[in-house]
């Protein structure tokens, strides 16, 4: 009776009808991180602006964040759009320069939207230095933030990392009528 019993559940676990019991000493992800490091990306041009890129620490991750003026979906049913990959080298938007960057590992960025008012030719945010674009001294994942600009409706950025380690991205709405698009890259894999 034993073995029909074992067979049984042998058969079930395979077809999936009973998960396997998980094995002993598995450790649970890091901070509950399931990220990954492939490419994160979303389709949409937005009529936002870039006006602020800054950086905050947390407990499990950095974080980059670029503050925009228009909403995370604006009519008509416009949305911001991104690419975040990581590539052996940052390139310049427009030449394909190779950009130095401190750290191990690269995340080059493009985000859908201006950082100048497409009518007047104004700024609406131009780092001290491009090359340090944020201050990201004494971060745990973080070494630099490049900032390339915008050029042909295309901000991009460059973020050096201590290693090719999980990241996230995402748009946030708020504050106000603006909205975030946020870059969490994780201190370590789990």
């Amino acid at each position: 009776m034993r073995r029909i019993f074992v067979l049984a559940a042998a058969t079930l676990a395979a077809v999936g009808f009973l998960a396997p019991a998980p094995s002993v000493g598995a450790a649970a992800p890091y901070c509950g991180i399931t990220w990954g490091s492939l490419d994160k990306t979303a389709s949409g041009m937005s009529t936002a602006l870039v006006t602020n890129v800054r950086a905050g620490r947390h407990e499990c991750y950095d974080r980059l964040v670029f503050d925009l003026t228009a909403p995370a979906v604006s009519f008509p049913n416009q949305k911001v759009g991104y690419s975040v990959h990581y590539v052996p080298v940052v390139t310049a938007d427009g030449t394909g320069d190779p950009v130095p960057l401190a750290g191990g590992a690269f995340l080059q960025i493009a985000v859908n939207v201006h950082d100048f008012d497409p009518w007047t030719g104004v700024p609406t945010y131009q780092p001290a230095d491009r090359f340090h674009a944020v201050n990201v001294t004494g971060f745990q994942t973080f070494r630099q933030v490049y900032y390339g600009g915008s050029f042909e409706g295309v901000t991009t950025a460059g973020l050096g990392v201590r290693a090719r380690l999980p990241f996230r991205v995402f748009v946030l709405a708020g504050p106000g009528n603006g909205s975030r698009l946020v870059i969490d890259v994780a201190h370590r894999w789990s």
